[in-house]
């Protein structure tokens, strides 16, 4: 043994994780968070949703590692170690699924199914005509792995990509704006909006009113990024207005959403189940095993976050 590693997951895949995990890493030895015996020889923790405190627990960590994509669920913890480095798990098989999602919905804006299923129910005849891709701009906010991805998929589709960052990108047949002033021009054109940013102070809250109205009358919206990037409130009154023609939800800022939060039934709202870049436990694990392996070789991990600009 070379190392040991703690895991931190729902109760219902704790064993599962660990031995996987076991089974990848030979050479550490995998131990459940609440049975980390002596913590003081722990090098890795492996986390979904650690406790706050949790982690600064383990004195001689030499790294974090989340089991997705994002890390919001790790700095919101408020006695967090703030010297140690975290890694992201982020794969092809996560990228795939993105894609998959995300050209599911906006076909489903772009081809108006919402009114192709509301005639049905009718029992009307109702041909709907919508403009071929090339005539429909959609905009990706958020160009960082999982965005540019969705860009180039659905720039394959045909559609007129438009991709925001807060730094200057470079994208193959993507119309990329950046900045605040990047932003305010790409918002008119958007008429379907993709939100893919990562979480941090300054885009908590960016799905907000002052944002729907610099979108065209009859924008969708589709939140694939993080709860906190919407101002839930703001949402039903632009969508009852009909200044938003629809909005897919993928997260929200409590998960599930409570028994009678207005979102449930809303008929210009879909909400999906936190499912659009899932982890599947297989792939995710042989990634994870791998990027700790390289780390604790002191080789380069791709996915290793950069905490000053929070992802």
């Amino acid at each position: 043994m070379t190392g040991r590693l703690v895991v931190k997951v729902g109760a219902s895949r704790a064993e599962w994780w660990r031995e996987t995990l076991q089974g990848l890493l030979p050479e550490f030895e995998c131990r459940d968070w609440d049975d980390a015996g002596d913590k003081t020889t722990v090098d890795y923790a492996v986390v979904w949703r650690p406790p706050a405190g949790g982690l600064k627990t383990f004195p001689n960590l030499k790294c974090i590692v989340s089991m997705g994509a994002g890390i919001d669920h790790v700095l919101v913890d408020p006695e967090l170690p703030k010297h140690l480095p975290i890694i992201r798990t982020v794969g092809d098989d996560l990228r795939q699924r993105m894609r998959e999602y995300v050209a599911l919905h906006v076909l489903r804006f772009h081809r108006r199914l919402p009114d192709i299923m509301a005639a049905q129910q009718r029992k009307e005849w109702d041909q709907v005509i919508t403009p071929p891709a090339p005539e429909r701009r959609v905009a990706v906010l958020g160009l960082g792995n999982m965005g540019a991805e969705v860009a180039h998929t659905l720039a394959g589709l045909g559609f007129d990509v438009h991709g925001w960052s807060r730094s200057p990108k470079t994208l193959e047949g993507i119309t990329c704006h950046y900045g605040d002033a990047g932003l305010s021009e790409l918002l008119p054109l958007a008429e379907i909006l993709v939100c893919l940013l990562p979480l941090t102070p300054a885009t908590t809250g960016i799905l907000s009113k002052d944002l729907f109205a610099q979108l065209p009358g009859g924008a969708c919206v589709i939140n694939v990024g993080r709860g906190g990037h919407l101002v839930e409130e703001d949402l039903i009154p632009a969508l009852d207005s009909g200044h938003l023609g629809g909005a897919t939800l993928d997260v929200l800022h409590e998960e599930p959403a409570p028994e009678g939060h207005p979102f449930w039934t809303h008929p210009k709202i879909l909400l999906t189940p936190h499912i659009a870049s899932l982890i599947d436990p297989e792939a995710g694990a042989k990634v994870i095993a791998e990027n700790i392996r390289r780390f604790d070789a002191g080789e380069e991990v791709p996915a290793l976050v950069d905490l000053a600009q929070g992802y």
